[in-house]
């Protein structure tokens, strides 16, 4: 991969995504869309910035995006560190089955593959967890957009989660692999509750 993946146009990105090519994949689909969560996120708090309606909570606003700029710049390298992590793990399943090093190499390119995908999980929190202060402080008049934000993250966190335990599956190592598992699901039980919460706000404003 000469070519980051997240310098090829939206174009191209979906044509790579689409194509019978192990990378890119979930993984990398769920930081591109939690980057774009954060994103909206941004938009709405550059929005906000400036009016007079809010000149109360403009330092808490510029604090919020600066946090969702490191987020999202987070998230865009994790797209490629996804990549360059699974791309091993599809080499490891074509060593051949008699091979003494093949388990041993699977196992470590296995949980490997787990890592960038447990940390777009963490990084997703934090952008949601963004997202309920910019529901309470910024510009309602992009109330939509935080919404639409929430249900970007709460897709991606889920998404990644699923590319974990796709791995965790196969793990010989049932400890570590509990272990991944077990922080997988904190995430999931706290913050897809989190995100469901905005987007229910947003829709009952609404509507």
């Amino acid at each position: 991969m000469s070519e980051k993946l997240t310098d090829k146009s939206c174009i191209e990105f979906a044509a790579a995504l689409a194509s019978k090519e192990p990378v890119p994949g979930g993984g990398g689909a769920a930081a591109m869309c939690g980057a774009l969560g954060v994103a909206l996120c941004s938009m709405v708090g550059n929005f906000t910035v400036g009016k007079k309606k809010y000149a109360a909570v403009e330092s808490d606003v510029k604090r919020m995006l600066e946090k969702a700029e490191d987020l999202r710049s987070s998230l865009l390298d994790l797209v490629e560190k996804d990549a360059v992590a699974f791309f091993p793990l599809s080499q490891a399943y074509s060593i051949p089955k008699d091979d003494p090093k093949r388990d041993e190499v699977l196992e470590k390119a296995t949980t490997d593959a787990c890592k960038a995908p447990l940390e777009i999980m963490h990084r997703v929190c934090e952008v949601i967890d963004l997202l309920e202060e910019m529901l309470e402080k910024g510009s309602t008049m992009f109330v939509s957009d935080v919404g639409c934000g929430a249900l970007f993250c709460e897709a991606a966190l889920e998404s990644a989660a699923i590319n974990i335990f796709v791995n965790t599956r196969t793990l010989k190592n049932r400890t570590n692999a509990e272990k991944l598992e077990h922080e997988a699901d904190s995430c999931l039980r706290e913050y897809v509750a989190k995100a469901r919460k905005i987007s229910d706000e947003v829709f009952n404003r609404l509507r």
